[in-house]
C-alpha cells in the first residue's frame, strides 16, 4: 500500500495512469461527510452510502423538521448494524441564514434587467415581482450597488437555478432590485445570502437551540456544525450551550466559514473549535472567484498546523443532476486532498441528487489517486518545524511513530488511546497508511450508574484523514503493567487482515502507554 506513494517531485509514469484503481476496505484516507435528505434516507440507500465511503452523516436544520430527520437517523441505525460501518452524526444549525419563503412551491421564473422586491412580509405570496424573506433588518442592512444572491436550498450555483440581484433602491423595509441573469427558483425555501454584508442575527438561532436540546440530546450527536461563524465568541456560546446538555458536552464544534467575517477572524476561530468546515459556496459569493482557491490553501494549511480538521464543501456540483462530474471538479477533489483537507462534504449532491450512491463512490475514488501523489516528506518536515522544539511528550511520541512506519514501509499503525487525543497527533503527520485507532472504554459513574466512555472518541475521529476507529472491549485497560497486551492487540490485527490492510509478514507500528510511559514498537506478522 505504501510503496505506491509517489512524489510530486518525480515524474508520474503514465503507465500507471492506466491501471484501474483497486477496490479497498477503505476507499480513501480522506473522508467524506454525506447530507442525508429526500434522496437518501431509505436503508437502501443510506447503506450503498456507507458501503461506498460515507462515515460521517450530516443532518441540516435548514430544511425539513426533527420528526423527517430522526426517521432518516432510525434507518442509519439499521444501515450501520447491516453494513457494520462506523458512521457519526453531523448536525448543521441555521444560523443567521437568510431565506426566501415560497409557500406556495411554485416555480418562479425571473428575467434579466426585471425588477423585483424583497420584502419582509412573509404573508406575501412569493412570485416575480415579490419575495418574501425571513428577516426584518434585510433594508437597514443594504445599500444601493449591492449584490444579492438567491439560489435553490443548497444551491449548486448554476445560472438556471440561482439568481443574481443589484440593489437599486431601499424603499422603507422592503428592497428593490434588478435581476442580472434569468433564472427559475424551484422548491419551498431559497438561500439568500447578501455579498460582504453584516446580518445582525445571533450565530445560534433560538431554532437551533432549541432542536440541539431536543433532537441532539436525544440522539448523542457527534459534531455540531456551526453556520455562519463569524467570531471566536460564537464557537464560545455554542459550547457553553453544549455544556448544559449532559452528553453533549463532548460534542465537537465545527466552526463554518462562510463569509468575509468568518474569514476575518479565521485565527481566534481556529483557536476556538475542534474544527473547520470550508463553506465555499457562499465564500464564493463573498469573495471574488480569483481569490477562494487562496483561502482555501492557507486555511487548510492553519488547521494542518493545529491539527485540527478541515472540511472542504461543494466539490461536485454537477453531479446532483448527472452521473459523472466535470473535469474542472474531479481536479478540484484532488486539489483539495493535496492542499491538505481531511474531508470532503456533500451537500445537495446526495440531499435531493439523483445519484447519492455513485457521488460517493466517485469523490472517494479521486481522493484515493490524489492520496497516492500526496508529498508527505515534505509536509513532514514542515509540520515537525512548525511544532518546533522542544517538543511535547505526546506530539514527539506521535511523529516518530509516523517516521518509524515510513521508514519500515509498515502497512498500518495501531494506537491504543482513551481519549483518542494521541491518535489525532498520529493522524495530523498525515502517515501514508491507515491509523487504526483502537478506542479504549472508561468507565465513569455518577454514583447511581456505571456508564463507558469511548464511543464519541470512536465516532469523532472518522472526520479525520487516515483515522479508522476499533471499538475495543472494555475489560482491557488502555495502560498495561507490561510491554504486550495481546489480546487487544491480536483483535485490532486481526481487524486489519479482514480489512485487507495488513497482509503476512508486514510489518505494524504500535503506539501504546505502558505504566506512566509511551511505548512505540515495530512488529513483524509471521504466516
Amino acid at each position: 500500500m505504501h510503496a505506491s506513494h509517489l512524489l510530486l517531485e518525480e515524474p508520474i509514469r503514465m503507465a500507471s495512469i492506466l491501471e484501474p484503481s483497486r477496490a479497498s476496505f477503505f476507499p480513501a484516507m480522506t473522508k467524506i461527510v454525506g447530507t442525508l435528505g429526500p434522496r437518501s434516507r431509505s436503508v437502501e440507500v443510506i447503506s450503498g452510502c456507507l458501503k461506498a465511503g460515507m462515515s460521517v452523516a450530516r443532518f441540516d436544520c435548514s430544511w425539513g423538521d426533527t420528526d423527517f430527520h430522526q426517521e432518516t437517523l432510525e434507518n442509519l441505525k439499521t444501515a450501520v448494524k447491516s453494513t457494520k460501518k462506523l458512521c457519526a452524526v453531523m448536525l448543521d444549525t441555521v444560523g443567521p441564514e437568510l431565506q426566501v419563503i415560497n409557500k406556495s412551491e411554485k416555480s418562479i421564473s425571473l428575467q434579466a434587467d426585471a425588477t423585483v422586491i424583497l420584502t419582509p412580509d412573509q404573508d406575501k405570496e412569493a412570485s416575480s415581482q415579490v419575495l418574501p424573506v425571513n428577516f426584518n433588518g434585510l433594508s437597514k442592512a443594504v445599500k444601493k450597488g449591492d449584490t444579492i444572491f438567491v439560489g435553490q436550498y443548497l444551491f449548486t450555483g448554476s445560472e438556471t437555478t440561482s439568481v443574481w440581484l443589484e440593489v437599486a433602491e431601499v424603499d422603507g423595509a422592503d428592497v428593490v432590485c434588478v435581476v442580472k441573469n434569468s433564472a427559475t427558483l424551484a422548491g419551498s425555501l431559497f438561500t439568500l445570502h447578501a455579498s460582504q454584508i453584516h446580518i445582525d442575527l445571533p450565530t445560534l438561532s433560538e431554532k437551533d437551540k432549541e432542536v440541539i436540546s431536543t433532537w441532539g440530546v436525544r440522539n448523542k450527536i457527534d459534531f455540531l456544525s456551526l453556520s455562519y461563524t463569524r467570531h471566536a465568541e460564537d464557537v464560545r456560546q455554542a459550547r457553553e450551550h453544549l455544556s448544559k446538555l449532559g452528553d453533549l458536552q463532548q460534542t465537537q464544534i465545527f466552526a463554518k466559514i462562510e463569509n468575509i467575517e468568518g474569514l476575518t477572524h479565521f485565527d481566534e476561530i481556529l483557536q476556538e473549535a475542534d474544527g473547520i468546515i470550508l463553506s465555499r459556496g457562499n465564500l464564493g459569493i463573498d469573495l471574488p472567484p480569483e481569490k477562494v482557491f487562496l483561502f482555501q490553501k492557507a486555511a487548510l494549511y492553519k488547521c494542518n498546523m493545529a491539527g485540527k480538521p478541515a472540511v472542504c464543501t461543494r466539490v461536485v456540483d454537477s453531479m446532483t443532476d448527472n452521473l459523472r462530474p466535470t473535469r474542472a471538479e474531479a481536479t478540484d477533489v484532488a486539489n483539495a486532498v493535496l492542499d491538505g483537507s481531511d474531508a470532503i462534504l456533500l451537500g445537495a449532491e446526495t440531499f435531493r441528487g439523483l445519484y447519492p450512491v455513485e457521488t460517493i463512490s466517485i469523490v472517494g475514488k479521486i481522493c484515493a489517486e490524489a492520496e497516492k501523489v500526496f508529498n508527505q516528506d515534505i509536509y513532514f518536515k514542515k509540520t515537525v518545524k512548525f511544532v518546533g522544539e522542544p517538543m511535547s511528550h505526546l506530539e514527539s511520541i506521535a511523529s516518530s511513530a509516523v517516521r518509524a512506519a515510513i521508514k519500515v514501509k509498515a502497512s498500518v499503525i495501531i494506537c491504543f488511546t482513551s481519549s483518542g487525543r494521541a491518535a489525532r497527533l498520529i493522524a495530523k503527520y498525515r502517515p501514508t497508511m491507515p491509523v487504526l485507532s483502537v478506542v479504549i472504554p472508561r468507565l465513569k459513574t455518577n454514583q447511581l450508574k456505571w456508564s463507558f466512555s469511548g464511543a464519541f472518541e470512536a465516532r469523532q475521529s472518522l472526520i479525520v484523514k487516515g483515522l479508522f476507529p476499533i471499538l475495543a472491549d472494555p475489560r482491557h485497560p488502555a495502560e498495561s503493567t507490561n510491554a504486550t497486551n495481546e489480546s487487544i492487540l491480536k483483535v485490532a490485527l486481526d481487524h486489519g487482515k479482514a480489512s485487507g490492510v495488513i497482509k503476512s509478514h508486514d510489518r505494524v507500528v504500535v503506539c501504546q502507554k505502558v505504566g506512566d510511559a509511551s511505548v512505540v514498537k515495530i512488529i513483524e506478522l509471521e504466516d
